[in-house]
Parts: structure tokens; sequence; C-alpha cells
């Protein structure tokens, strides 16, 4: 497309770059959300070993002192628990944003894209068209002029 160019290139090339920090944006948001998932299976992981060391001590803590502290420290822990799921909620709402986001700003992009190209190949046609007219009239006085 050597002499023409694209009218809404600077427009294009914002899509471009808003694309890019969509696509930065949903990675942010989709790390965190499997970072509160992994610290939730480590949560629900150390609160299960936690509660059958419990079960095999139960017999031998004679102190009702010591009893309400594993009774504090497990209703602390489902505590933990109960906020990171709903934090988890709120992340996964986060990511589906992002990637709604993404996805609108892929759409912008590749309608841009697909203008550009429309245009490129109508410049092709139009200068195909041009040549084989200037071709055509180089024949056509060819065979005009008297020998």
């Amino acid at each position: 497309m050597a002499g023409k160019t694209f009218e809404l290139e600077q427009v294009l090339t914002y899509r471009r770059e808003m694309e890019k920090l969509r696509k930065q944006d949903f990675a942010a948001a989709k790390q965190g959300l499997e970072q509160a998932d992994q610290e939730l299976v480590r949560e629900k992981e150390l609160v299960e070993l936690l509660a059958k060391e419990f079960q095999h001590c139960q017999q031998e803590i004679g102190c009702i002192d010591d009893m309400r502290m594993y009774s504090d420290f497990f209703a602390r822990k489902r505590d933990e628990i109960k906020q990171l799921k709903e934090r988890i909620e709120e992340l996964d709402q986060v990511v589906n944003e992002k990637r709604s986001d993404l996805l609108e700003a892929s759409k912008e992009k590749k309608v841009l894209e697909s203008l550009k190209e429309k245009k490129a190949d109508e410049f092709r046609q139009e200068m195909a068209t041009k040549e084989r007219n200037f071709l055509d009239e180089i024949s056509i006085q060819k065979k005009v002029k008297p020998k």
C-alpha cells in the first residue's frame, strides 16, 4: 500500500495499545484469583491436618482452657476461610469484568483492522485497474500508429 496510508492508523494504534493494556489487566486479575485459590486450598489443608491432630490428642487434653483454645482456633480458621471464599468471589467477578473489557477491546481493534484490510484491498484493486487501463491505452496507441 505504498503511496496511500490508512486514515485511521492512529486510532488503530490506540486500539492496539488499549487491547495490550486490557490483556495485562486481565492477566493481573487472573493471577490474583489463582493466588487466592491457592491460599484457600492451603488454609483448608492446614485446618484438616490440625483437626486430625486434635482428634488424636483430644483424649490427652486435660485442661478446659486447651479445649477452648482449639475451639477458638478452629472458629477463627472457619472465619478466615469464609473471608477467603468471599474474596475469591469478588476476584472472580473482577476477572470476569476484565475478560469482558478485553473482549470489547479486541473487537474494537479487529473492526479497525478489517477496515484497514478492506481499504488496502480497494486500493490494490484501484491500482490494478489503473495499471490495466494504462497498459490498454499503450497497446491502443501502438496499434493506431501508422507504419
